[in-house]
């Protein structure tokens, strides 16, 4: 539990700091491209976890063995951190350099953020997408495995190490998808944004009520064909991916600076609590419920699982729909987190120790491109 605990806080204060390390370091799409780079990882990290994990335990005879050799990576994580990652000042890339000083308690923080819609329902629709992945990842290879020994292709795993190869190919589509869905989302951000301005939270809605039908069909044609269960997971889960930066960049351009982090640890713990840490147990519970009211058999161990799965292509329409209504507020809250960074409070500067500076005509048109571009 201890130590449980302590990866949970690891996880945590990544999730929480580094996008908006990254929103004071970028601006405009630079900013959206490299939050793509920094969301692709995540999948394809959780992916390559399914492959380790499972190539690990399937060498040692152990499961155990995984969670022992993995934290390799954390130290790697760590001395890069350390020696390579920057702290510049927060709202830097908005303000030239200089930083936005301004203090609020932690109460004004969400206080402010209440009354923020775009983030409030775009929280909520960060929960479902949150949701989706941790059901899908727990119970995906499980259902595949069962599907299997349902109609005959395997025999019931009865002792350890058991088959993991649906662990292999699941880990692989997860690290393809991620890496397409990633891709595509931001791309298609950074095309639309411009000619439509309420295009990144419908981004994100699409892919959602997109995603529910490939999860549905998914769960039912298991009865029938795996390769065909495969190649709707595969959409479905690119369709899910394209969230992942998209709604990232969403929070860093209608929450000010200084209070990103709270607007990011809120909108994690939410995420997490009702999300994918919730969602694994209420598919399970589902599924236990439905395998008590018959006899214990393959079959309908099979079938428990799939009606319990049926939560998630419903949760996928309700996130679909909570993006959708972010997006009539998106504008509004944009321009207004843009007009409190121009017009808040600077660090003073000591005017004896640097004189004043007069912009020329070209660098004056140059602040003003600059400005635009961030806003």
């Amino acid at each position: 539990m201890l130590l449980r605990g302590m990866v949970g806080i690891g996880e945590a204060s990544y999730s929480t700091i580094a996008p908006t390390i990254i929103a004071d370091l970028f601006v405009g799409t630079k900013r959206s491209m490299i939050i793509c780079i920094f969301y692709i990882f995540i999948p394809v990290g959780s992916g390559l976890g399914y492959i380790t994990g499972a190539g690990v335990a399937s060498l040692t005879g152990d499961w155990r063995w995984a969670l022992r050799i993995t934290p390799i990576l954390g130290v790697v994580g760590l001395f890069l951190l350390v020696f390579l990652c920057p702290n510049p000042p927060r709202g830097a890339a908005e303000t030239h350099g200089e930083g936005v000083s301004e203090q609020s308690s932690y109460l004004e923080d969400v206080k402010y953020l209440l009354k923020n819609k775009t983030y409030l329902w775009s929280t909520l629709g960060v929960t479902a997408t949150a949701f989706l992945s941790g059901a899908l990842a727990f119970w995906m290879p499980t259902f595949l495995s069962r599907a299997q020994v349902s109609q005959g292709l395997r025999p019931a795993c009865v002792e350890e190490p058991c088959d993991s190869t649906d662990s292999y190919i699941f880990g692989a589509v997860t690290v393809l998808t991620g890496i397409l869905g990633g891709i595509l989302g931001s791309g298609l951000s950074r095309w639309l944004r411009e000619k439509f301005p309420k295009s990144d939270p419908l981004i994100c809605s699409s892919g959602l009520l997109g995603a529910a039908p490939c999860l549905f069909i998914t769960i039912f044609v298991a009865s029938t064909s795996i390769p065909a269960t495969y190649v709707f997971i595969f959409f479905g889960e690119i369709l899910i991916s394209l969230n992942w930066a998209v709604m990232a960049d969403i929070l860093l351009y209608v929450v000010i600076p200084t209070r990103r982090s709270t607007a990011e640890a809120l909108q994690i713990s939410v995420g997490h609590l009702l999300g994918d840490a919730g969602s694994p147990f209420l598919v399970g519970a589902i599924s236990d419920a439905l395998s008590k009211s018959k006899p214990v058999s393959p079959e309908w161990s099979f079938h428990s699982l799939k009606y319990s799965l049926l939560v998630c292509p419903v949760v996928g329409i309700l996130g679909g729909l909570f993006f959708f209504l972010s997006s009539l507020y998106i504008i509004g809250d944009r321009k207004a987190a843009a007009q409190l960074v121009e017009a808040g409070p600077r660090e003073p500067q000591d005017p004896s120790s640097e004189p004043p500076i007069e912009l020329s005509n070209g660098d004056k048109t140059n602040h003003e491109d600059n400005l635009s571009q961030s806003i």
